[in-house]
């Protein structure tokens, strides 16, 4: 079908599997696409909400910094993003396509939009209750900067191992925590989802609180929307190495 695309001295690309892995190799295409020219895929293409509660896709249109600031160094806030949301989510161009069902869309255009409004300042969100992707916890103030790391760095390596979006963000009151986000709940075991963020978090706190001569007797209070026991399970790396101690988390599942 040489000639028969758009444009002159194109091929038609034939893409077999399933409707979602169809789509997220279509929109990869599409990026590449985009990439080497400019506006071939995204000229006129205006932002797009579906209705449908099925598979479907939207579209976001970012400006100039707000597609670098969304995307991150070498892609890697794009798939954090992507990963925790249970989304596709691709570039192309400045242009957002975000495929799944409505709730999988959703949830990566709320992701996306608490990332821009980090830009700004403290971010508010003022109850989770009603979600089933998050999880609370109330970090003791001396342990902030620990967790958090110089810039966020330590809560991008945690996201990075377990598959998920987290941030510290303002409650009703205005009282900070960090919630942690991602379609999968994770298990005592898995090396991933909200749980394995959860006990890495705890490790934290705790070698931060036994550093600081507290013998590792304090404890972050930690409320899973997905009503997950958060009791440790594999043991993962800690920042420095040396002892662990044992995590000690309360969710709300473990509550008798």
């Amino acid at each position: 079908d040489k000639g028969r695309g758009r444009g002159s001295g194109c091929e038609k690309l034939i893409i077999f599997g399933s409707t979602r892995g169809r789509r997220g190799a279509e929109l990869k295409i599409m990026s590449g696409v985009e990439n080497k020219s400019p506006g071939y895929f995204t000229r006129g293409v205006r932002e797009k909400t579906s209705s449908e509660k099925g598979f479907d896709t939207d579209r976001m249109i970012f400006k100039d910094d707000e597609l670098s600031y969304s995307l991150g160094k070498q892609g890697t806030t794009r798939k954090k993003l992507e990963g925790a949301s249970g989304a596709i989510l691709e570039y192309v161009g400045h242009v957002a396509f975000i495929a799944g069902t409505m709730k999988e869309r959703k949830r990566c255009k709320e992701f996306i939009n608490w990332l821009l409004q980090q830009r700004r300042g403290s971010v508010t969100i003022a109850d989770i209750s009603q979600r089933d992707d998050a999880t609370e916890m109330h970090i003791p103030e001396n342990c902030k900067g620990w967790v958090t790391g110089n810039r966020g760095s330590e809560l991008r390596r945690m996201e990075q191992e377990t598959g998920t979006y987290m941030f510290m963000a303002l409650d009703a009151r205005g009282e900070e925590r960090l919630i942690i986000f991602s379609h999968d709940p994770g298990s005592k075991t898995a090396s991933v989802g909200r749980m394995a963020a959860e006990r890495l978090v705890n490790e934290m706190i705790q070698e931060k609180l036994r550093d600081d001569g507290g013998g590792g007797r304090g404890r972050s209070d930690s409320r899973s929307r997905s009503r997950s026991p958060s009791r440790r399970g594999r043991r993962s790396p800690s920042r420095r190495g040396g002892g662990r101690g044992r995590s000690d988390s309360r969710s709300r599942s473990r509550r008798r």
